[in-house]
């Protein structure tokens, strides 16, 4: 179970991680709707890449995996209180919430599996 999170997980944060620190318009449009620089959306992006080459090296440590869910679990919280701190609706809110869940599942089976 553990292999199956880890690959969905960074299918996930690489990509928009990624996008983020490219800047591509999509992301700096979101970046201009939730009022933030572009600098700082790039350090999310950075963030968002490094937890999930991470959660990747914690199919190997798995010390290293559930260090890099927690990050990640913190930050896509800390999305979610942006997203509806800013007015969005809870379906903006969501992907963050449903992400961070996922990343909280992660490290609980982390854990069982020792």
């Amino acid at each position: 179970m553990t292999t199956v999170l880890t690959i969905i997980l960074a299918l996930v944060f690489l990509p928009l991680g990624l996008a983020k620190i490219a800047a591509v318009p999509v992301m700096r449009q979101a970046a201009a709707h939730l009022g933030m620089p572009i600098g700082l959306y790039r350090v999310v992006g950075a963030l968002e890449v490094a937890g999930g080459a991470g959660l990747l090296m914690g199919l190997t440590w798995t010390w290293l995996g559930v260090a890099a869910a927690t990050g990640l679990a913190l930050l896509m919280a800390a999305a979610a209180v942006v997203h509806l701190r800013h007015g969005d609706p809870l379906v903006r809110a969501l992907p963050a919430v449903v992400m961070a869940v996922g990343a909280l599942a992660f490290m609980g089976a982390a854990v069982a599996a020792g």
